[in-house]
């Protein structure tokens, strides 16, 4: 939702561009040639920048079939996508099946026992109730084993009127093309659904798309490159950046050489520093790893196009930042400094968080200033 108080008193603002939402899924819609649907990974608030929000920018653009994690998440998109297919991947929790029929929400079954129930609950119907099934093809999470998935669905008795809407794995290293496990993946899910070439499939997440048709079969779950996430490493990233990030200068001030900056006294000045305090810290998703020592660089902030680095420590509610070679006049105290956005990939801070831009951008905003508009 939209923030409920006046500007001025947050420390800082989250824009998010739901028309880059859009566009990036047509772009991905696009790479597919119509052989496939291509459906929006839409979990953890729809990585962070707000599902309904997010899930009617999706719909919009054609999108009708989303993903979520956990059921609260899709009980709570379906209030706002009334006629759209959900699916959710954490499968069916115990006690949680009369929901899912409630609320017109589908499973995907990933272990034999959920099978089993969701199975007996289809012969108690007397009718098929729409669930897809995970196999696991090596990443060992979710997912039954080709074994029990071979046996499970060539087994009348065990599945009654169930026939599973498709069947799904997941590709373990995406992001780096070349490594061998995708092949291996892509060979063993082929020979496992071979038999049932009724059944629908899914393999693709973002990473899934890029790499090319083979990996695409009939449905396609992209995720991070829907809000503007790198999905390959060793490629650049052609999605539209879909949120900004900006902090509030509370306080500029010298620091001498040789002093040390921040908790730990980890950073030491080796120059004469021009040091700008910023109202945002790890309480609103800047990551902690992201902090600068002598050992090591940290992170930086973008300020009227001039890179501004972080020094020292990032703490709780604050960052500060050399801002020796900004212009004063970009320095005035309440002005708005670039921490994420067109300027600052997500993909770069995780780097020097040591981390990926998944966890940035589902980390953001807790106390931000929350505002929809297009990233100008």
């Amino acid at each position: 939702m939209p923030s409920p108080f006046p500007s001025d008193l947050y420390g800082g603002r989250l824009t998010i561009d739901l028309a880059a939402i859009a566009a990036n899924w047509t772009a991905l819609n696009g790479k597919l040639g119509g052989k496939a649907e291509c459906a929006a990974a839409i979990k953890a608030d729809a990585y962070g920048v707000g599902q309904e929000q997010a899930g009617q920018a999706l719909s919009g653009a054609g999108c009708r079939t989303f993903f979520v994690a956990v059921p609260a998440e899709a009980f709570a998109l379906r209030t706002s996508l009334p006629d759209a297919v959900i699916y959710v991947l954490d499968g069916l929790f115990p006690g949680s099946a009369e929901h899912f029929i409630q609320h017109d929400i589908r499973p995907v079954l990933g272990s034999l026992c959920e099978l089993r129930e969701w199975a007996g609950i289809c012969k108690s119907a007397g009718k098929n109730l729409d669930a897809a099934v995970h196999v696991d093809t090596g990443i060992h999470r979710l997912g039954l084993s080709p074994a029990e998935f071979s046996a499970a669905m060539s087994d009348a008795d065990l599945l009654g009127p169930f026939v599973p809407s498709f069947v799904m794995s997941h590709l373990a290293c995406g992001s780096t093309p070349a490594h061998p496990m995708n092949r291996r993946q892509l060979d063993l899910f082929r020979e496992v659904t071979a038999p049932f070439p009724h059944i629908p499939r899914s393999l693709a997440n973002s990473a899934g798309i890029l790499m090319g048709p083979e990996y695409h079969f009939d449905l396609v779950r992209p995720g991070i490159a829907l809000y503007g996430g790198k999905a390959i490493d060793s490629e650049p990233n052609a999605m539209k950046p879909v949120a900004r990030v900006e902090a509030r200068i509370m306080l500029v001030r010298d620091v001498p050489e040789g002093d040390t900056i921040g908790y730990g006294a980890r950073q030491t000045a080796t120059r004469p520093l021009r040091n700008a305090v910023v109202a945002a810290g790890y309480a609103d998703g800047l990551l902690r790893r992201a902090s600068s020592s002598d050992e090591r660089p940290g992170g930086f902030a973008m300020i009227g196009g001039y890179r501004a680095p972080v020094l020292g420590c990032i703490s709780m509610d604050m960052i500060t930042l050399d801002v020796t070679d900004v212009p004063e006049e970009l320095l005035k105290r309440g002005a708005l400094v670039e921490m994420l956005g067109p300027s600052v990939a997500a993909s770069d801070l995780a780097a020097y968080a040591e981390t990926i831009d998944y966890e940035y951008l589902t980390s953001l905003g807790r106390r931000f200033e929350r505002v929809y508009a297009p990233l100008i």
